[in-house]
């Protein structure tokens, strides 16, 4: 699969595609096979069955301890690219973009680069579980995401920011 230049563009709101798993893990084992050492997982509403959203491909890239400089260079070297705008994650915990085509249709790619073990991977690994069993949760997630897009914030940061309130709460209920 070849890793295209990304096109960054505004939130919008998009029903699941039973396409983008797939694509996922063609994505997937891309970088297993450039970059050793690492676990990788698709996480973001098109890693969850029937799950509506932004429709870009959310990879959570997790390196061991020490590895950051060999996980970045080995996304850069597959054609990754560093995030752009207004405020992008710093290279102390980057985000890589790309765009794949698949099946016909062209997807955003963002790569998550996180340590191995750390709060950050076991929240989102955790965030991805939940919304995976249980389908009201996955409705509230779905309806917040249209709402915030109902007040306007469409800029992908701000939109994600926006999202981090209700996150924060699902996991801190979930906590035991």
């Amino acid at each position: 699969m070849r890793i295209g230049q990304y096109c960054a563009t505004e939130a919008h709101y998009v029903p699941y595609d039973s396409a983008s798993p797939h694509a996922a893990s063609l994505i997937v084992k891309n970088i297993l096979e450039a970059c050793s050492n690492v676990r990788v997982e698709h996480i973001g509403s098109t890693s969850v069955p029937g799950c509506a959203g932004k429709g870009i491909i959310d990879l959570l890239l997790m390196y061991r301890a020490g590895m950051l400089e060999l996980a970045r260079e080995g996304l850069d070297q597959l054609g990754f690219q560093r995030q752009g705008g207004p405020d992008p994650f710093p290279e102390s915990r980057p985000m890589r973009v790309a765009s794949v085509e698949h099946v016909g249709r062209r997807y955003a790619v963002h790569v998550h680069v996180v340590e191995n073990g750390s709060d950050e991977a076991r929240d989102l690994l955790k965030f991805r579980d939940l919304l995976r069993r249980n389908e009201g949760l996955r409705r509230a997630y779905e309806m917040e995401k249209r709402a915030i897009l109902a007040r306007g914030i469409s800029k992908s940061n701000e939109y994600s920011n926006a999202k981090g309130d209700f996150i924060r709460r699902v996991l801190a209920a979930a906590e035991f």
